[in-house]
């Protein structure tokens, strides 16, 4: 069957496209449809008032300092323990 003859519906399939639409387009819709998505979910954030972010920014600070402290002891104790094991420490 030549191209004349075929119906509207093979030449798509022979494109190899499923709606009929050409590659640019194709990725412009799908852009499009990407960015409303992300429009659409960052309107279902719930920003915190100030307050909660001023408690939240406290709790983070407080355990972080934390964090620091222990790894910091940590670091202090093996570093006197290796030092007494492999004869360095006084």
């Amino acid at each position: 069957m030549t191209e004349v003859g075929q119906s509207r519906d093979a030449r798509r399939a022979s494109k190899g496209t499923k709606d009929g639409r050409n590659p640019v387009s194709r990725l412009f819709a799908s852009l499009g449809l990407f960015i409303s998505q992300i429009l659409d979910e960052l309107r279902k954030v719930v920003r915190p008032t100030r307050s909660e972010l001023w408690n939240y920014t406290v709790v983070v600070i407080v355990f972080v300092t934390v964090m620091m402290a222990l790894v910091s002891g940590l670091d202090f104790g093996f570093g006197k323990l290796v030092a007494f094991v492999f004869g360095n420490g006084g």
